[in-house]
């Protein structure tokens, strides 16, 4: 095969993949337009969001066993399809609930993409080709999902929210139809599909499913406190333990834990759990305290956050030269800190940072993140061959997935508990005061009386003018502390890279032996 028909092979692929990830955050700047155009509920809305997210990471282990059975190129012509498929029905949905339905399918068949460029790009490519294929991939995990509330709002403030969803149509139709024409790197293997150990398959899909559905409500029903909550982590940890069992006995297991006999690959998981709770979490965190604390509406936050988006960019092109000079643990580390220091910036925010204050910070992280992405790619899947290549691609992309499924769990009991308790020391603060609060509602209440003849009211508008006022200090102080928590997360991450060794290249003859004729 031709060098430029397997960089055409490579670039349609990674363009799909782009698709599905650019969609799990596409949403977030829009949600309250969603929300109001399908009449939902706020506990309903973020199912759009978890019900994507939940579907690919059942998809994103399953993609490699069906690779192999249906071949690389009808698995993504499949799987970009009924992605576009999907997508056309999201924008199409009349109620909250026939949102979210399309939203898990959407989110299942489009994890399929994911893995699979990751695995077709090493097999394909070797020596100084292959150095390039994680600066490639890396930029476009993280780029996808930074970009998504950007671009979100603003289809959302020019045409509408459905718009966010039909934008798919057109280039899901070039995709799927490209897949079919030039995607020819592996044969079927039907024979596959009659062996499938649906116990294992259930295993998995109770254990990922379940473990999402505690990480999205927990925040917001105290965790296993409550009994629905508690009866899906027992049902996750049940089916964790079968979804090993059948791993490491079954004859057909649907995923192979492998890979993870690799030291090299074990680090580069825990590397890329990590890198997701940072990039997801912090992806999350800032339109949320845009929209909470500053009032920014869609428009404003996809403007704001875009700065993060070009600074990866620039990551990107230093991080694939790195890549064939320097070793990655070297460069992990400096994107390690980097990262750190950013979150350290974000943890001095005041309520009156916007888009001037935000630049250097978030483009610190951009940057930071793909020296974070690339060096633990190579860390990864640099070692295996194509058999295991894809299995190593799956659990790998599931990590950052995962990662960014708990990160944002997390930050947000963090975010609500911080919040509880810095409201409680302003409360004791006015307390300790309280000679001085009356006098500062009254000066309020005066100013306010300039424009109004009724003096009660004016005495109600000033107390809820402070009660904001302390809301968002205190809403400001607890998004500083969870900053800093996930700062001192990474550096912890820093002290793992000295006991990592880097893995030998393996090279990509085993596609070629499988390969169709062109």
């Amino acid at each position: 095969m031709s060098l430029p028909r397997k960089f055409l092979i490579f670039g349609v692929m990674a363009f799909g993949m782009f698709m599905a990830l650019i969609d799990i955050q596409i949403v977030a700047a829009s949600l309250n337009e969603v929300q109001a155009g399908l009449s939902a509920g706020p506990d309903e809305i973020s199912w759009v969001q978890t019900g994507y997210l939940m579907a690919e990471l059942v998809m994103i282990p399953l993609a490699a066993f069906l690779a192999q059975a249906l071949s690389t190129r009808w698995l993504y012509a499949l799987s970009a399809g009924l992605f576009t498929l999907t997508s056309a029905l999201c924008g199409m949905a009349w109620d909250i609930h026939s949102m979210t339905a399309f939203r898990v399918i959407q989110g299942f068949v489009g994890g399929a993409m994911v893995p699979t460029v990751f695995a077709t790009g090493f097999a394909l490519f070797t020596g100084p080709q292959r150095a390039l294929i994680p600066a490639i991939l890396g930029m476009v995990s993280v780029l996808a999902p930074t970009l998504g509330p950007t671009v979100g709002g603003w289809l959302t403030e020019a045409v509408g929210w459905r718009s966010i969803f039909y934008i798919n149509i057109v280039p899901g139709i070039v995709v799927t139809v490209l897949s079919i024409l030039l995607v020819r790197v592996d044969r079927p293997n039907l024979a596959m599909l009659k062996k499938i150990d649906y116990v294992h398959l259930a295993a998995m899909a109770m254990f990922l499913g379940g473990l999402e559905y505690v990480l999205e409500e927990g925040p917001r029903h105290e965790w296993l406190g409550d009994p629905t909550i508690a009866t899906a982590a027992w049902l996750s940890l049940v089916g964790f333990a079968l979804f090993l069992e059948r791993s490491l006995r079954s004859s057909g297991p649907i995923v192979k834990l492998s890979p993870f006999r690799h030291s090299s690959f074990v680090f580069a998981c825990v590397f890329s759990l990590v890198i997701g709770f940072g990039l997801y979490a912090s992806t999350y965190l800032m339109p949320v305290f845009l929209g909470r604390v500053r009032g920014y509406n869609s428009l404003q936050i996809g403007t704001t956050v875009f700065v993060t988006g070009i600074a990866q960019i620039f990551g990107t092109v230093v991080a694939a030269r790195l890549s064939q000079r320097v070793d990655a643990r070297w460069t992990i580390s400096v994107g390690l800190l980097l990262f750190a220091a950013s979150l350290w910036l974000f943890s001095a925010m005041t309520p009156q940072w916007g888009f001037a204050t935000l630049f250097w910070p978030q483009a610190l992280r951009g940057f930071a993140t793909m020296l974070c992405i690339v060096p633990s790619v190579n860390m990864a899947l640099n070692g295996f061959a194509m058999a295991e290549l894809r299995y190593a691609s799956g659990l790998f992309n599931l990590m950052r997935n995962l990662g960014g499924a708990i990160g944002i769990a997390v930050v947000n009991t963090w975010l609500t508990d911080e919040t509880r308790v810095h409201v409680a020391h302003f409360g004791e603060s006015l307390g300790e005061a309280g000679r001085n609060a009356p006098d500062v509602v009254a000066q309020l209440a005066a100013r306010i009386g300039q424009f109004t003849s009724d003096s009660a009211h004016a005495l109600l508008m000033a107390r809820s003018e402070l009660g904001q006022l302390v809301s968002r200090a205190a809403t400001t102080l607890a998004f500083d502390d969870v900053f800093r928590l996930m700062a001192w997360m990474f550096i912890a991450a820093l002290l793992l890279v000295p006991l990592c060794r880097m893995p030998a290249q393996a090279a990509p003859a085993s596609v070629e032996a499988h390969r169709l004729p062109s």
